[in-house]
């Protein structure tokens, strides 16, 4: 298992996040990724910081106004307050509200979900460092069966043209469509994280060539709340081609992986060149913010059931938010891989 990340996901330095109205410290913070690559190092793993693959991976994906607002926004602070410490969205477009704004408070709105995902100094640093380790561990995978992308920020909420939910840049669909435009073939994408990887599911929705599986909390009372059901399975071209699989909250690891079954035999029906796993840890029976009850024991089976299907495989970081026990899941994952 070759290992990426960048150092530069430091420089989003997130402090804190509105929840129902009230100012909160930040789950998605840097101790997460010093935790992760603290988790990586001492299970025995080189970390290789990643080449610089330019704006290409990102824009094979993402909408380029979107990322001219992500690159630019923190030099236009100005405009809102030169004193601010973040940005953060203040109104917010509906369907019915098209048109997009010049100024930069309303494009805060018109090109974000919710206020988990505020602009910070450092904030484009550390989402274009993140897509470029998706990329070179797309790249790795290809060359030697299986890579682990530290990704953070995480992405899987992020759309083509919208941030939330604590993501930015989609670094799991960064990975697969380096994989898809590479190998030209299709590809397949698995989402474990306990919330639906709904930014994932809609860049690809309309979409034969990309295969969308997401095995999540139940969200008709949990985020991401507008999407991430059964009925929802694609469209036009893509339809038939994503499959979410919700599980009642408090499952465990006899749920979760009887879902998991059912995933990868759909994956194995689509019979990809590749595989991306979405690897969300925060289905933990130990984390903050899960709603799931998945043991260590249960991702390592997890690992192992992903593994046997014996395609090349990018593990792309995603949620996760136990300290410790988070540690100890990345740890047994990885180390159950392949065996």
């Amino acid at each position: 298992m070759i290992a990426f990340h960048s150092a530069s996901s430091l420089d989003h330095d997130t402090k804190n996040f509105f929840r129902h109205g009230v100012l909160i410290k930040s789950p998605e913070n840097c101790d997460r990724y010093l935790s992760l690559r603290d988790a990586v190092l001492s299970a025995g793993y080189i970390l290789n910081e990643t080449p610089d693959f330019g704006m290409a991976p990102l824009l094979a994906v993402h909408d380029s106004g979107y990322l001219d607002f992500l690159a630019a926004a923190w030099q236009r602070r100005d405009e809102i307050d030169p004193t601010a410490e973040e940005l953060l969205p203040t109104q917010f477009a509906k369907p019915q509200m098209q048109h997009r704004p010049e100024s930069l408070r309303g494009l805060m709105g018109y090109y974000a979900a919710d206020t988990s995902t505020p602009i910070r100094a450092g904030t484009w640093s550390a989402v274009y460092g993140s897509a470029q380790v998706a990329t070179a561990a797309a790249d790795a995978a290809i060359r030697t069966g299986a890579a682990y992308a530290l990704c953070r920020p995480p992405g899987h909420h992020a759309y083509a043209d919208c941030a939330g939910g604590f993501c930015y840049v989609n670094n799991s669909a960064v990975a697969a469509q380096r994989l898809r435009s590479t190998l030209d073939r299709p590809v397949a994408i698995l989402d474990i994280d306990v919330h639906h990887g709904n930014g994932t599911q809609g860049i690809f929705y309309r979409r034969d060539d990309v295969l969308t599986i997401s095995i999540h909390a139940d969200p008709a009372s949990y985020f991401p709340f507008f999407a991430g059901y059964a009925e929802q399975t694609g469209e036009g071209a893509g339809k038939g081609f994503n499959l979410n699989l919700p599980q009642a909250h408090g499952s465990g690891d006899r749920t979760f992986l009887a879902a998991l079954d059912v995933a990868l035999a759909r994956i194995a029906v689509f019979r990809p060149a590749a595989l991306v796993v979405a690897l969300g840890l925060d289905a933990s029976e130990h984390d903050p913010l899960g709603a799931l009850k998945v043991t260590t024991d249960g991702f390592a089976r997890a690992a192992r059931a992903i593994s046997a299907a014996g395609l090349p495989t990018v593990l792309v970081q995603e949620g996760g938010y136990a300290g410790a026990a988070l540690q100890r899941d990345l740890q047994a994952f990885l180390g159950a891989f392949g065996r």
